[in-house]
């Protein structure tokens, strides 16, 4: 079995989670996620299967879209619901529709953003959230994201139990903290926030409606037709661009051989298919600006 699995990730799992209860569904261990998502968030996560696993980092680094609820009045230690406490500021009046969406666009393009103490980064070794966990503080590394859109889905009149939620849609780069994104939007309208809800709703092209859950899932796998679900490998490259290659050109390009440069450049990294099947991907070659080498062989 080759290819993506297009699971819609329930609140309650962690990406790892997900991973090995797909293992024991499918009868196979060769699986990798394409981008964590917390217990508490739910949404879009490809599954790659088998020899589809070989472009999980392809598809990890495609853009993705998010539809987040910030919450000014209150900021926790986690930037998210699940953590405890850290300031609080009574939302007594509530922002405008009109100066939401002057701050929020403020926060489109090339955005700084410095990821927050619960993450995964790494720093000297150790993951920040480790750091936290035992209590300690460390410089955290600023890093640059691109937020391609964001758009104000729903924002109520009035505040509840003095504090206020509105629902954002951002469209975003991988490596995007959409917490601390909430966090940053909040502090620019003077409040102190968090982030009380999150949905992935696309990774690459693969969207919400391409989805299964793990029931639905599971009634493909018992009606012995669970391939009608699985998404062909090349759906994960789509981002990419395509060099089509003649049946001659196969046994090289299969043994991972370093060619000639194509006659135009393509942005690298780039798919090379023959008669509609990926073989490989391919990038220029790092000491010979005039050949092309495998990144991945199919």
């Amino acid at each position: 079995m080759h290819g993506i699995l297009p699971l819609w990730k329930e609140k309650g799992f962690t990406s790892h989670d997900c991973v090995s209860k797909a293992r024991g569904m499918l009868k196979t261990k060769k699986i990798g996620h394409t981008g964590t998502l917390d217990p508490d968030v739910e949404g879009v996560l490809p599954l790659c299967i088998g020899k589809a696993t070989k472009i999980v980092p392809f598809l990890t680094d495609t853009e993705k879209i998010y539809e987040a609820t910030v919450t000014l009045g209150c900021a926790t230690e986690t930037e998210d619901a699940s953590g405890e406490i850290i300031d609080q500021k009574p939302v007594n009046n509530v922002p405008s529709e009109n100066e939401i969406l002057q701050i929020i666009k403020r926060f489109e393009g090339q955005i700084k953003q410095i990821p927050p103490m619960y993450s995964a980064v790494k720093v000297n070794g150790k993951r920040l959230y480790q750091y936290a966990r035992d209590g300690e503080t460390v410089q955290r590394p600023e890093r640059t994201v691109h937020i391609k859109h964001i758009e104000l889905v729903d924002a109520p009149e009035a505040a509840v139990n003095e504090q206020y939620s509105f629902t954002l849609r951002v469209v975003c780069s991988k490596g995007t903290y959409i917490r601390t994104l909430c966090v940053d939007i909040g502090k620019a309208l003077s409040y102190p926030a968090h982030m009380s809800a999150l949905v992935r709703e696309q990774t690459g092209s693969i969207s919400k409606e391409h989805c299964y859950t793990f029931s639905e899932i599971q009634q493909f796998v018992d009606d012995g037709n669970v391939g009608n679900v699985i998404l062909a490998l090349d759906r994960g490259l789509d981002h990419l661009q395509v060099l089509t290659v003649s049946e001659d050109q196969r046994f090289a390009i299969e043994h991972g051989q370093v060619l000639p440069m194509p006659d135009h450049l393509f942005q690298e990294p780039f798919v090379i298919k023959c008669n509609g099947e990926v073989l490989a991907i391919y990038q220029q070659h790092p000491g010979k600006p005039d050949k092309i080498k495998p990144v991945r062989v199919f």
